[in-house]
C-alpha cells in the first residue's frame, strides 16, 4: 500500500520530512506541494489541507486537486485526520475517533471529478463512505499503540468557516450526528470516485455549541489539539506496519 495522510498543516511537524514535490492537476493548484515523510520506518505522502502557511478556509480547499495528485502519485491508501466539534457528550475534548458514517450539509463545493460531458460518469457506491480496509487497519494501529480511540461515529460535514449555532448542533443529534467538522467532503466522496481507500481519524478539540455550558476558549482548543496531535503522531507511527 502506498500511504498519504492528509491533516492540518501543523501536522506536518509529527513527522520527518525526507523531500517536498510540486504536482500538477488538471483541477487548478491543490493546496501545497506533496512532502514525502517517514512514519515510523516506512515512507508516507503528506498534504497540508489548508496550505502553508494555514490559511485556506474549508469551503475554499480545492479537493479535487487534493486527491488528483494523491492519485497521480500512485497513493492507494489515505489516513485523513480531522479536527471536529464532539456533539456526543461522551466525546470528551483530545478523544480519538474512527468515523463510519457521515451526513454532508455543504453546499457549492465541487464535489465529482463526473462535472462535464469529457468525463466518464461515476455513480460511486457511498453507503459504507469509510469502509475500506485503512479504517480497520487505523483501528488496528490503535491498539498496537495502546491508544484508546472511539470506533465508531457519524461526522456531519458543515460548510464552515464559521462554528454552528446551538440549535444547529441541535439539529445535527437529532439527525443521528456525532461529531461535528468542516473538511471531509467533498473529499472522502473524491477519494472514492478516485479509488483511493479513505478513513478519517477525528480529533475531537471541543464541545460543540450547545453541548456544555462551559466557556471555550481557543487557547484551551489549541492546548488539547496539540497534547491530542502527539497521540495522532504516535498511533500513526507505532502502526505504520498495520498502514503500509
Amino acid at each position: 500500500m502506498n500511504l498519504a495522510v492528509i491533516a492540518g498543516t501543523g501536522a506536518l511537524d509529527l513527522f520527518e520530512v525526507l523531500d517536498e514535490f510540486a504536482v500538477n492537476s488538471r483541477y487548478g493548484s491543490p493546496s501545497a506541494p506533496l512532502s514525502r515523510i517517514r512514519i515510523g520506518e516506512r515512507h508516507a505522502w503528506f498534504l497540508p489541507r489548508h496550505g502553508k502557511p494555514h490559511a485556506i478556509p474549508p469551503h475554499a480547499i480545492n479537493y479535487r486537486a487534493n486527491i488528483d495528485i494523491l492519485r497521480q502519485s500512485g497513493v492507494d491508501r489515505v489516513v485523513a485526520v480531522h479536527a471536529v466539534g464532539g456533539i456526543d457528550p461522551n466525546l470528551k475534548p483530545g478523544s480519538l475517533v474512527v468515523p463510519d458514517q457521515l451526513i454532508d450539509y455543504t453546499w457549492g463545493r465541487a464535489h465529482t471529478f463526473s462535472d462535464s460531458a469529457d468525463d466518464s460518469l461515476a455513480h460511486i457506491e457511498f453507503a459504507e463512505p469509510f469502509s475500506g480496509s485503512t479504517r480497520m487497519a487505523l483501528l488496528s494501529a490503535a491498539r498496537k499503540a495502546g491508544i484508546s480511540v472511539h470506533q465508531s461515529g457519524c461526522y456531519a460535514v458543515t460548510q464552515g468557516p464559521r462554528l454552528e449555532t446551538t440549535a444547529e448542533i441541535a439539529r445535527l443529534a437529532a439527525d443521528g450526528c456525532t461529531l461535528v467538522g468542516m473538511t471531509a467532503m467533498p473529499e472522502a466522496a473524491l477519494a472514492r470516485e478516485a479509488g483511493l481507500d479513505y478513513a478519517s481519524l477525528s480529533v475531537v478539540a471541543n464541545p460543540a455549541a450547545g453541548v456544555t455550558d462551559q466557556v471555550i476558549s481557543l487557547e484551551e482548543i489549541h492546548r488539547v489539539l496539540g497534547a491530542a496531535m502527539l497521540e495522532v503522531g504516535r498511533l500513526l507511527r507505532d502502526g505504520a506496519g498495520e498502514l503500509a
